[in-house]
Order: C-alpha cells, then structure tokens, then sequence
C-alpha cells in the first residue's frame, strides 16, 4: 500500500509539474551582477506620479516587460501574478491610478485611461529601457476588470504594445451602449445603486453619479468593440470567471479572428471575478500563453 501511495504522490507531483511553469513555485537562479529586485517608482502623468513598484527581473536583460493595471478601485492589485512573471523573465510594472490609493489628483475613468498610455510611454522611453533593461519590442499589457479595459486601450493606443491579457474585463461603455441621450438619469441612477460605498474609500475627487455619467457620455467609444480595429492582428488573451464579463469579451475574440488575430483566445475560468481559488490557474495559463508567442 505504501509504494502505491508513494507512487501515486509521485504521479500527481509530476502532473502537476508538467502543467505548471516552473517559475509557479520555484525561485530561479541568483544572477549576483544583476539580481532582481524590487525599485519604488513614480511615473510621470499629466503633472502627478503614479505610485507603484517595478519587479525588476534577474539577469542582463533587455527583458520582456508587463505593465500590470488593476482594476476598480484595487483592492486585488495581481501581485502574485507579478512575482510569478518576474520569476519567469518578465520586468513587471505596477502603479496606482490618479486619484486613488494615495496618488494625488482626481480619480476618473479617463484618466485611468490617460495613466494607463503614460505608463507605456514612460517605460518604452530610451533612458528608462536602458536604465531597467527593458526590451521595448516586448511590452505586454495585463488588466484585471477596469484594469483589462485600460488594457485593451491602451494596446489600441499604442502600436509598440505587442500583445495584452484581459481578466475578466469590463467593456466600460457596453451596458450603457445602446441608450438614447434621454436615457441618462435613469442608466446613471443604475449605476449609482450597484456601487458599493467600500469602493470609493480609496479614491478621491470622484462620486459614484459622476462615474456613471462619465461612462455614459462615453459609452459609444468605450466598448470593446470599437477597440478592436485598432488590434489589427496583434495577439490578446482574454480570461473569464462567472461573473458575467465572458460574453462581451467571446464578442471581443470573434472580431479580433477575423480581423487577422489568429493567437487570441479566450479561456473561461469556473470562479470569482477576483480568481480567489484558481490564482495559480490563472497565472499558468497566462505564462504558458505568453511562452506561445515567443516571448
């Protein structure tokens, strides 16, 4: 019974290896000329610094780099998807909006979507690359919820971007998409009764009806799918929970197919829209997606 445990345990151990990367649950070798390392980092946006960490990966480099955006207002912020990218060669960048967490300014979504296309700007810039051993032919965008969003547009924004992750992204302007101007109250007060008041406790300068009415005004331009010329045939991965994001990004994935995106793929997930129990599905699937596209 014993050698039957033991080779069932070993069986298991060995599945379970072959599924996950490696950098999941093992430290990689210590570089001791360039180890890596965690530097606190301010990047510039409209006049404030967003406030947040760059997991810096061993070794020379150039290397590929993430910039990982959260999502509304951040509680769950990924970092354990950071350091297990970081394990596996990734510099990994991650800031606060404006307005949120203690970064000075106001918080709204368009200056979330601002923040998000500053952070590629300043990490693709030529001092900062050659200061943090960044190959800029090799940024890859990842967001969570709101964060997917700015994700998604801010690889619409940018044709240095080379591919992004969407986590059970919100398609901002989707659910208000086909409302007249006359509808406005009633889809702000909508929007105002669904917002829990814990999650206003982090951000500044902001009200949940004026959220509602900016996600109104800019419902058309917003949506998922006016993004998705601007991809062309860049690749995206889009990962849903239960939580009913996996419509509008299935919708997403079949206009990027026939725009030419023949690498993106959606992969639906049985959980939470926080991945409470499957943080380490999540960050494999992600790496072994990322590792496809020979990065």
């Amino acid at each position: 019974m014993r050698s039957l445990f033991l080779a069932a345990t070993l069986l298991t151990a060995t599945t379970l290896s072959a599924q996950s990367p490696s950098s999941i649950a093992s430290d990689p070798p210590v570089d001791q000329k360039r180890p890596a390392a965690l530097v606190e980092i301010a990047v510039p946006s409209h006049g404030v610094q967003l406030l947040g960490a760059l997991y810096l990966a061993a070794g020379a480099g150039p290397h590929p780099t993430v910039i990982l955006y959260h999502g509304f207002p951040g509680y769950e912020q990924n970092l354990d998807l950071a350091q297990a990218l970081r394990r596996a060669g990734y510099n990994v960048l991650a800031v606060h909006y404006r307005g949120s967490w203690g970064v000075k300014g106001d918080f709204s979504f368009t200056h979330v979507i601002e923040d998000a296309d500053a952070q590629v700007d300043w990490i693709t810039s030529p001092e900062i690359a050659a200061k943090y051993r960044v190959d800029t032919t090799r940024i890859i965008l990842i967001g969570h919820s709101m964060g997917g969003f700015a994700a998604i547009s801010a690889t619409a924004h940018n044709p240095k971007v080379r591919a992004a992750v969407l986590i059970s992204a919100a398609s901002l302007g989707h659910r208000f998409a086909e409302l007249k101007p006359e509808d406005k109250d009633k889809a702000v007060g909508l929007y105002v009764s669904k917002v829990d008041p814990a999650d206003l406790l982090p951000l500044a300068g902001t009200t949940p009806a004026a959220l509602g009415a900016e996600i109104f005004d800019h419902r058309a331009e917003w949506d998922f799918i006016t993004l998705a010329p601007a991809i062309g045939k860049r690749p995206i991965l889009l990962i849903t929970a239960d939580d009913g994001t996996g419509p509008n990004s299935e919708a997403l994935l079949q206009v990027l197919k026939q725009d030419g995106s023949t690498e993106s793929e959606h992969i639906p997930i049985k959980t939470d829209h926080p991945f409470s129990d499957h943080r380490i599905a999540l960050e494999t699937d992600i790496i072994h997606w990322l590792d496809r596209q020979a990065f």
